[in-house]
């Protein structure tokens, strides 16, 4: 199974040395690329800036910005069976970033923000024939609503609600909805296990797609 994971956040510059960005550690999409990977399938590993190894026997390709993952990832989508889309990409990037330092001053700045694509979305509309895309959504209100209008919204064939608890731990606690199915709450893991169970979910729905 050809697997595309994405990790980590992305930093979207307003001058050469400012940005915005989100805590976003990337363990959660590293976690599942290497539990890929142990189970015998190509994995290409899309990371935003994070401080982690690269884990073995993957493909990793380093993007800072919203903008690079974008494009790698629709470059890898053609070539791959599986989506686990786990980065936490910037929803907005500066209109017009500066192309040195801004100089400090005591005058308030504005800085116009514009919405960055949305990746999965993309990919979604691009879906022709058996991919499995799989989502996160990090949501602090009405999580499941929002989480559902999510995958229908992205023709996805799975979505993990994913807390703000989460950020950064070495565990997670998620719960699963797959399409025309019911809400599964999984139990607090380390999400090295987490990304076992993630994986073996992509299993089943491929297979399931290439029966079809």
């Amino acid at each position: 199974m050809r697997t595309l994971v994405t990790a980590g956040p992305t930093r979207e510059h307003f001058d050469s040395v400012r940005f915005i960005s989100n805590p976003s550690s990337g363990k959660m999409g590293f976690a599942v690329a290497a539990a890929a990977a142990d189970r015998g399938h190509t994995v290409t590993l899309v990371a935003g800036p994070v401080e982690l190894p690269d884990p073995s026997g993957v493909r990793t390709i380093h993007v800072v910005s919203s903008a690079e993952m974008a494009r790698a990832c629709k470059a890898c989508f053609k070539s791959c069976d599986v989506v686990i889309m786990t980065a936490a990409v910037c929803d907005y990037r500066p209109a017009k970033p500066a192309r040195h330092k801004l100089a400090k001053s005591h005058e308030a700045r504005a800085i116009t923000l514009v919405p960055t694509e949305d990746i999965l979305a993309s990919l979604g509309r691009m879906k022709t024939r058996s991919e499995i895309l799989i989502g996160f959504a990090m949501e602090d209100r009405q999580p499941r609503r929002k989480a559902r209008a999510k995958l229908e919204r992205k023709n996805l064939d799975a979505i993990f609600l994913n807390g703000p608890a989460n950020i950064g731990s070495d565990q997670a606690e998620v719960q699963l909805l797959v399409r025309g199915g019911r809400w599964q709450p999984w139990p607090r893991a380390s999400k090295r296990r987490v990304a076992d169970r993630i994986v073996r979910l992509a299993e089943r729905l491929h297979a399931r797609a290439v029966d079809k």
